[in-house]
């Protein structure tokens, strides 16, 4: 594997070995040098990967070589092993949608939002006459959301079926005054600014977020990237599933096309790539969303996942912990997007209920992450964070080697680049003070060795 890696950024051409190969399926090399190499990278087993580089040597006819390199890529990339928002077939699936709704509003520090899905993205709900279709809404119903029945026709002149056809962010700033018609069972007639999301990727259109503020508002870039972001992991993550169906359909087919088989091979690996693009694009965006909220003047969550990433570096970590361990330095402060823009920006002394919301917000962070399975091997990095060497920490009181080494490097570096940073409250503090105020702390708060390789790095 690693070989072919460094052979690939070396300038070796990729088709170098089987031009013959290439004359009979083009994709063939392709996924017998490249794909295994890429699903490493994004932390599909190693085992898998293995299995796809052997392929090329496989004796078996092609048709059983496609079906076999198609099964393996629906058992990872099934409904278990992605996001856990697709492939819903009844109305109580649905419901999750309420919650993305709910979160979504809390991040914007908005009053409301909507998901509305195509009808062939939204089985098992009973309104087929309409082309999108409300599954998920932050607003509380008193009877079953789905009995309303609410939803829109493409050929309606509205914002929805607007940002939905052009593919395009349709944003309202004076509802009341436009000529759009409310619907009251979604209290829209409180709407003053309304934003409407496409949720779409490069081959698929499955359906809008429309977030709405009933009084005047402005969002800052950081958070509404990172909603536009959502939206297109989300289509990526559908289109896949729905990719996967078709696949599933094909291999029940005792003799299949093996040119069917060869495109929807193409068509899988290029969601699985688009999918990757999205996670990476989302994870970078949701960090800087949360320094945004958090009112830093730096990018303190990306310094704190860098500086983590060079501890691990001199503590000659292997290369898989060390980006597990970057992406929990980006993310130790993810719980911090649900919070209420005015937290962060009080100066003067917080509630004690603010307080508490603040001190707790590492567990808010772990349930949003647990929903977005890509991630989940950084949790108990980002869980246990707030631990001290001492035993004395939250949330569980672990004491020394039992909090997990990811935990003890991102706390250290991210008390670090807090001192050496500029607050509401305080000047930063230059590195030789801010290395003092740590070593007081060394063996009490901080592991330390890792206080030591923080020496060296910095």
């Amino acid at each position: 594997m690693e070989e072919k890696i460094e052979d690939t950024k070396s300038g070796a051409s990729l088709f170098g070995r089987n031009l013959d190969l290439m004359n009979d399926d083009p994709l063939e090399e392709i996924f017998a040098l490249n794909l295994g190499n890429f699903l490493s990278e994004y932390l599909i087993s190693d085992n898998l990967a293995e299995k796809i580089k052997k392929a090329e040597t496989n004796k078996k006819n092609d048709v059983e070589k496609l079906k076999e390199q198609l099964n393996e890529l629906v058992s990872i990339y099934s409904l278990d092993n992605t996001l856990c928002v697709l492939g819903f077939n009844s109305k109580e699936d649905y419901i999750i949608y309420n919650s993305i709704a709910k979160t979504i509003t809390q991040i914007l520090d908005v009053d409301a939002c909507h998901v509305y899905l195509t009808k062939n993205f939204a089985k098992g709900l009973d309104v087929q006459n309409y082309d999108l279709i409300l599954v998920g809404s932050s607003v509380n119903f008193k009877d079953d959301i789905y009995k309303e029945k609410i939803g829109y026709n493409l050929l309606d002149d509205n914002f929805i079926t607007e940002a939905f056809t052009k593919k395009e962010i349709v944003e309202i700033n004076n509802f009341k005054e436009s000529n759009l018609k409310p619907n009251k069972l979604l209290s829209e007639e409180n709407v003053e600014l309304l934003l409407s999301i496409p949720m779409n990727n490069n081959a698929y259109n499955v359906g809008v977020i429309v977030i709405e503020s009933y009084s005047k508002k402005t969002f800052k870039h950081e958070l509404k990237n990172l909603i536009i972001s959502m939206a297109r992991l989300f289509a990526t993550s559908m289109s896949l599933q729905e990719a996967i169906e078709e696949v599933n359909n094909l291999l029940e087919d005792e003799k299949p096309n093996i040119i069917d088989l060869q495109h929807m091979r193409a068509e899988l690996t290029a969601l699985i790539g688009d999918l990757g693009d999205e996670q990476q694009n989302f994870v970078t965006l949701l960090a800087k969303a949360v320094d945004a909220k958090g009112e830093y003047k730096v990018a303190h969550s990306e310094m704190t996942a860098d500086l983590s990433r060079k501890i691990c570096k001199q503590l000659k970590l292997n290369e898989k912990t060390s980006d597990l361990i970057y992406y929990a330095g980006l993310l130790q402060n993810v719980g911090k997007i649900t919070l209420s823009e005015n937290l962060f920006n009080h100066n003067g002394k917080l509630k004690k209920e603010d307080w508490e919301k603040l001190q707790n917000h590492p567990n808010v962070g772990v349930n949003l992450l647990m929903n977005i399975n890509f991630l989940s091997e950084v949790i108990p990095y980002i869980h246990y964070h707030k631990e001290r060497w001492d035993g004395c920490g939250e949330p569980e009181g672990l004491k020394g080697m039992s909090i997990p080494l990811g935990s003890r490097i991102i706390a250290l570096a991210d008390a670090y680049m807090a001192l050496i940073s500029e607050r509401p409250f305080r000047k930063a503090l230059q590195k030789d003070e801010a290395l003092r105020v740590l070593s007081e702390e060394s063996g009490i708060k901080w592991d330390p060795a890792i206080y030591k390789a923080l020496i060296e790095v910095v």
